[in-house]
This record gives structure tokens, sequence and C-alpha cells, in this order.
């Protein structure tokens, strides 16, 4: 549906399994992953968006991700967890969003993917703080994090800035504290805690 007009707002919130602070974020995609192979979880809530005619707003979801070796040599494994109150129109609204198919941030992206394990649906549950977060997503999804607080105001996160990242150049860094991951083929579980954060506000249109 190229020419499609939309525009997504809200809540970003992420944990991969690299070792804060992940290495990716500074050497733009160019590293080796902590563990060679990187898993992540980028989740996204929309605050007010649409698509079209079709509202968004409240609609939450999950970018799995899973990449052996360098993010940036491509062949990503990525899937979808769409809340389960989506509407189907609204699941069909984020699948081409996050394809890239209708522009945006990850039309870029979307040539590193080589694999796309599908959608699956879940009840989504995010608690956001000021200072740290935490997202289920039924069986398949859970993660915590907590932000890295700035030695200036500990009530206010470090930030890293101009990073190629596709949500927002401007990350509030985190340390996760656990994430579990069992869906499209991935197979993630970290209660130590100690691996990469990330949070902050995203604003997406095709511009």
């Amino acid at each position: 549906m190229a020419g499609t007009n939309w525009r997504i707002a809200g809540d970003y919130f992420e944990t991969c399994n690299c070792d804060y602070l992940c290495p990716c974020i500074y050497t733009n995609m160019q590293a080796q992953p902590t563990h060679d192979t990187c898993i992540a979880a980028i989740v996204m809530r929309i605050n007010d968006g649409t698509f079209g005619d079709t509202d968004l707003g409240g609609v939450a979801f999950i970018i799995a991700i899973s990449v052996d070796g360098p993010m940036a040599g491509g062949n990503w494994t990525v899937g979808l967890i769409i809340d389960d109150k989506a509407s189907d129109a609204q699941v069909d609204a984020v699948g081409q969003i996050c394809s890239g198919d209708v522009g945006g941030p990850m039309e870029m992206g979307a040539a590193l993917v080589g694999n796309f394990a599908g959608i699956e649906r879940a009840a989504i549950e995010i608690d956001k703080q000021e200072m740290s977060f935490s997202v289920k997503a039924g069986a398949l999804f859970e993660n915590a994090a907590e932000a890295t607080p700035s030695m200036a105001d500990p009530n206010v996160p470090i930030h890293i800035d101009n990073t190629g990242h596709p949500v927002n150049a401007r990350l509030a860094l985190a340390t996760g504290t656990e994430s579990h991951m069992h869906v499209f083929g991935i197979d993630w579980d970290d209660a130590e805690g100690g691996h990469n954060g990330h949070f902050a506000p995203f604003d997406w249109s095709p511009a």
C-alpha cells in the first residue's frame, strides 16, 4: 500500500543480549556482538498514530531480532509480537510499517532482513517508570531494565546521541535486569542481568 499516509508516536524500550554497553551502537553495527549472536527486542507502544483511516493509538508491538555476527552483515531473523487487543486492520498496518514497504525508518533496514519469521499475538503489558521499565508478552517474551543514572542528577538517565538507531537518534542508557524470549525459534534466558538496554520516545512517519 505504497503512498499510504501514516504516523506513529509513543514510547520505545529495548534490551539485547550484549553486555552493557552494546557495541553495535558506537560502531554503527560493525562490531561482533558480545556473545557472537545478537538477540534483541524492540518494544514499541503507540500513544498516538494512524495508518490511513486506521487508528493505531494504544497498540503495542515487539520486534524480535536474531543475528549471527555483526548486525551490518545482514541476514537478520525478524518476527513481530503484536498485542492481542489489536484489530486485524491494526495488525496489518503495523506489519506494513515494520516491513519498510511504506517508507519510514524501517525502510533502510529491510535489506538486512534475511528471514521474516512471522507475526504472533500476545497480551502485552508495559510498566514504564521514570528510571526503569518492564515488558511482558504472555509466555513469549519478558524483560526489565534499570536506567543508568547521571552523576549530575540520579533521577535523569545518561543518554547517547547522534546514533544510527532507527527508533531515535538519542537513546537513554539502561542495564537489563532480566530478559526472556521463546518465539520465532529464538530462545533467550538472562536472569542474571548486566546486559544492554535503551529507551526513548519515538515519532515515525514516511518522511
